[in-house]
């Protein structure tokens, strides 16, 4: 029984980390760790910059903004594969999720590191908790414009704000704003 509790245990970790690698996306301000396998050289640690473009070597400049890691994973060994190596294993994993920020009717705003799985209620919590003036049904937030794009007519790297609920997902890069009661 202990074996099969296990089993699902791990096969459920092995999906929700295959889930969040599918459908998270790059973005300026990420921390990305690239592993060549026997190829140290090849292999680095770097913060995406503010045009979503990384530096690497052989390779020169490559868009990741926008891309899983998954999909970097794609675009690395279509590169190096070829001219440079005969069959390259490539792994990309996240280092450091860029920061969300909270503004507005909370005792500390700012920036704050992201950590998967995050709510709005923990990141309210993080920045010190309501101010006694918050309205807590009038919390809004805008998302990261350069990967969460509203819609096309939104401003480039600007999104619409929009109401959230207290238990919604906060992703990295999102403005979490705490507007004032009325009464």
């Amino acid at each position: 029984m202990l074996c099969r509790i296990t089993l699902l245990f791990l096969a459920v970790l092995s999906f929700s980390a295959w889930s969040a690698d599918s459908y998270y996306q790059l973005g300026a301000g990420d921390v990305i760790s690239i592993s060549v396998y026997d190829e140290p050289d090849l292999s680095l640690e770097v913060r995406i910059g503010l045009s979503g473009d990384i530096s690497y070597p052989l390779l020169g400049d490559i868009k990741v903004a926008g891309l899983s890691p998954k999909a970097l994973e794609n675009k690395l060994v279509e590169g190096l594969k070829g001219p440079y190596l005969i069959d390259p294993s490539v792994t990309v994993s996240i280092v450091e999720y860029r920061p969300f920020y909270v503004t507005g009717e909370v005792e500390k705003p700012g920036s704050y590191a992201f950590h998967p799985g995050l709510t709005v209620d923990k990141a309210i919590s993080i920045a010190g908790g309501f101010t006694e003036r918050a309205s807590k049904s009038r919390i809004y937030v805008m998302h990261d414009g350069s990967v969460h794009a509203q819609d096309e007519s939104a401003e480039k790297g600007r999104s619409e704000k929009e109401a959230i609920r207290l238990f919604d997902v906060v992703q990295p890069g999102d403005v979490i704003t705490v507007e004032q009661s009325f009464f």
